[in-house]
């Protein structure tokens, strides 16, 4: 039931994820003035704006002047929908301890939830300026590191886990400074975006733990590099072409945090060191 309560909650927020995407590259503010059809002008209507229903009634086209309107918009919502529910049942399953013995632990995990949610909504816009603009704007990568580090900061508190709340700084820190040595050494392959994204996803990886951090990292340069060795096979670039990695930080970032730890035990039991 939680799982369906966060899908509705993250159709919601894939419609206004869909808006940010949109005009923060632009510089236009995101509350003002109401989404209104690019070719017509004409306002959108509160009954045109549900959340992938719309679009289906509509048969995607603007309701005046009969425009398609873009298949991204409904598969953001969904994938914003899908993604909220899978992060609160792995929250559920990992995260949640089995009893609570005081209302701080409950405060804590329900702010540790919030903050991995808000961490899958960033993740979702960013992915789609990147892929549009080939940028990570600071409006959004430089206060998202401030929220992740009060939110995850006062879960750290209120849980008596000062351990998780180190280890995201230390994640943080060190992903920002290992990708700004290869933006330094590699400009071309590197913008300063995907550095300050970088200290974003140290910091959450940190925070769940060493295996997380490491799996997430390297997960980023395994996926963005198979990637773009089947974009060559298949002629789609070469390599010169300018492919932006911010999308597979994320990718190796969500599976890092699900995922890391099992892969990570995994490997230290294969090579005998478990």
């Amino acid at each position: 039931m939680t799982a369906i309560l966060a899908g509705s909650l993250g159709l919601l927020i894939g419609s206004f994820l869909n808006v940010v995407a949109h005009r923060v590259p632009l510089r236009l503010s995101i509350v003002s003035p109401p989404s209104a059809c690019p070719q017509c002008r004409s306002r959108i209507r509160g009954y045109d704006n549900i959340p992938v229903v719309s679009w289906l009634l509509l048969g995607g086209k603007c309701r005046d002047c009969r425009t398609p309107i873009s298949a991204r918009y409904p598969l953001v919502e969904a994938s914003t929908a899908a993604l909220f529910g899978l992060v609160v049942l792995w929250f559920s399953a990992t995260r949640v301890p089995s009893g609570f013995s005081r209302p701080s632990e409950v405060t804590a995990t329900t702010l540790a939830l919030v903050a991995f949610l808000y961490f899958g909504s960033i993740s979702v816009v960013l992915t789609l300026i990147d892929i549009d603009t080939h940028t990570l704007p600071n409006r959004i990568v430089l206060p998202s590191l401030v929220v992740g580090t009060v939110l995850l900061g006062a879960a750290a508190v209120l849980g008596s886990d000062s351990s998780a709340f180190i280890r995201a700084v230390i994640g943080s820190v060190s992903l920002f400074l290992f990708y700004l040595i290869l933006a330094l050494v590699s400009p071309r392959g590197m913008g300063f975006g995907d550095v300050k994204l970088a200290a974003v996803i140290g910091l959450y990886l940190g925070f769940l733990g060493w295996g997380e951090l490491v799996v997430g990292a390297f997960g980023a340069f395994f996926i963005g590099g198979l990637f773009g060795l089947l974009l060559m096979v298949f002629r789609r670039a070469t390599r010169k072409s300018s492919i932006p990695f911010g999308p597979w930080m994320l990718v190796g970032a969500w599976i890092g945090a699900i995922f890391g730890n099992s892969i990570a035990r995994g490997y230290l039991s294969a090579v005998g060191l478990a």
